[in-house]
């Protein structure tokens, strides 16, 4: 079952009222937009965005009781700002992106995602476009796949990973995310130390690059004030030091510029609780500015 992570926080930060019109670009399996629909139903309006298909499926089953009350999009979370267009709508008063993947796409191991539930090696947020990590995976020379590994994924030892990859293909291509697990694990040395499973990093840094997701980022909060009403809030949700990193460095920028008003000095974390109820809010830093 997928949990939503600082539930309660995300609330607080988009201060939603009854007639709110609520932008969640990524509604994944609409934890955030069940609890925000309650606040705005039925007077309010609720526009959720996934481009996974699938999952777009889930949230629509979650929130259906407020029939009237939302529209739903399969786009990337990118193209908000035409969807709004096509609606005729001008500006929200509150926009929320939560860059962290779904438990329902974790757990399904025809997937890819994770290393957990053995499957085809995929990773594509969305199906329907670009091609699946199995097979841009043949064509990749070892520094290709190092730099992705370093870049995306931070690991430190991505000269063996990216070495183990090129001689694991060699024998055969590498169509399923157990074999790839397996691979990065053999490359590891005996030393390694981390709290997190070995393969993290690197199943992290292929999903960012075949789903394109900091430049994706970037272009989204680029557009976000301009379709956002004056104190209208933004609220961004990210599970990896890179993804907060362009979060902050935009809040800042829009700051210096008088556009925006920082709420959160610094990134509001999980508490112990919920950390203990939800693992996977650990790593989870939300940032929230104002529209000035």
């Amino acid at each position: 079952m997928h949990k939503s992570v600082l539930l309660q926080e995300t609330l607080k930060y988009l201060n939603c009222n009854k007639k709110s019109v609520v932008l969640d670009c990524t509604i994944g399996c609409a934890g955030h937009a069940n609890e925000i629909l309650k606040i705005i139903s039925p007077k309010g309006k609720l526009i959720g965005i996934d481009a996974d298909k699938d999952t777009l499926g889930q949230a629509e089953k979650k929130i259906k009781i407020f029939k009237g009350s939302f529209r739903l999009f399969h786009k990337n979370f990118v193209d908000f700002d035409k969807i709004l267009d096509n609606l005729s709508i001008k500006e929200v008063d509150a926009m929320l992106f939560d860059f962290g993947v779904s438990s329902f796409q974790l757990d399904d191991g025809q997937r890819g995602f994770s290393f957990k539930n053995n499957g085809p090696l995929d990773m594509r947020m969305d199906k329907t476009k670009g091609v699946p990590l199995w097979k841009a995976l043949e064509n990749m020379t070892e520094i290709q796949i190092g730099t992705i590994i370093k870049d995306f994924g931070e690991e430190r030892q991505w000269r063996r990973i990216a070495r183990a990859i090129i001689e694991a293909r060699r024998i055969a291509p590498i169509y399923d995310s157990g074999r790839l697990a397996d691979t990065v694990m053999s490359a590891l040395s005996r030393d390694y130390s981390s709290k997190i499973n070995p393969a993290t990093k690197t199943f992290q840094a292929f999903r960012i690059f075949i789903n394109d997701e900091l430049h994706m980022i970037k272009e989204a909060l680029l557009k976000a004030p301009g379709c956002l009403k004056k104190s209208g809030r933004i609220v961004v949700i990210s599970f990896h030091s890179l993804e907060d990193r362009i979060v902050k460095r935009t809040f800042k920028a829009f700051t210096e510029r008088d556009i925006f008003k920082t709420l959160t000095k610094k990134p509001v974390t999980a508490s112990e609780h919920e950390i203990f109820e939800n693992p996977r809010s650990r790593s989870a830093k939300l940032r929230s500015a104002e529209r000035i």
